[in-house]
């Protein structure tokens, strides 16, 4: 009989994290398949798992995926980790259990801790529905295209973001999303584990006067603070006004106003004719 292939959740930073069953896993499984092998160890160690390991990372996924196949076929039972948290998200995983799939290996996994899914409820954002971006992109020109994609989204966004880019990120997203209310997590179930909750405007401000953030972070951001389709009577006016103050022209202003308000730009068209209609 074929082995079984094991998705682990590891803790993304407390030790204690770790599911009786995972252990269990952990224990019985012939190979377990690493991120980062010394990182692992360390983990392993801990509980005293003596099981051999091997390196599976996103340089040499494609080849030990194939290796991994070829040892779950001889009826090795492997499993499959990654330094913090469930591997596939935003971590090697994802080409292995394709192909495990694709070869009707059996694939079983073993369920834990996540960053997004840690961060979001205790976050205070609305949880009933969410859309997880993984990492924007470094550059602020692709940054911004991803984030007017996402931007009528009528769900709370996650996103994973680096240290030295959270601050031009929070400046970004405040300009394209709108000042909406968003928290930064970082350092989850470690000793330094801090939340910062406010509008984008306020969180900006406080990491450009204060202490940048540090370690991993979780950026959320709220959906629009008004709903799509119910922007408040002289809301839309309001706003255009507001933003060819600030020197946009008419159409951009009103473009802006609609991604702000959480309508569409129609929609806003047909608001501001009808608000300015009553004004005179």
């Amino acid at each position: 009989m074929a082995g079984t292939l094991y998705i682990v959740a590891t803790p993304i930073g407390n030790l204690e994290d770790l599911t009786f069953r995972a252990l269990r896993i952990l224990g019985e499984v012939d190979l377990i398949a690493c991120e980062d092998t010394r990182h692992t160890r360390k983990l392993l160690n801990h509980y005293g798992i003596k099981n051999r390991t091997i390196s599976y990372h996103e340089h040499n996924e494609r080849e030990r995926a194939r290796e991994l196949i070829a040892l779950l076929k001889t009826g090795k039972d492997v499993a499959v980790v990654s330094d913090a948290g469930t591997p596939g998200i935003n971590d090697p995983g994802f080409r292995v259990v394709q192909l495990a799939l694709e070869h009707e290996l059996k694939v079983v996994a073993v369920p834990g801790a996540t960053a997004m899914i840690s961060a979001l409820v205790s976050s205070g954002l609305p949880t009933d529905q969410f859309f997880f971006g993984g990492f924007l992109p470094p550059r602020g020109s692709a940054r911004r295209a991803r984030l007017v994609e996402v931007c009528s989204i009528p769900a709370t966004l996650i996103f994973f973001e680096a240290p030295h880019r959270i601050l031009e990120t929070l400046k970004d997203a405040q300009e394209i999303l709108g000042d909406r209310e968003a928290v930064i997590a970082r350092e989850l179930t470690k000793i330094h584990e801090q939340f910062l909750r406010g509008a984008l405007s306020r969180l900006t401000e406080e990491l450009t006067t204060g202490d940048m953030a540090r370690g991993e972070i979780v950026l959320m951001i709220g959906r629009s603070a008004i709903g799509r389709g119910s922007a408040k009577p002289g809301k839309v006016a309001a706003a255009v006004a507001s933003f060819e103050a600030e020197g946009l022209n008419s159409r951009m202003a009103l473009k802006k106003a609609a991604r702000e308000l959480g309508i569409s730009r129609d929609e806003a068209y047909r608001r501001l004719i009808a608000e300015r209609g009553k004004g005179g």
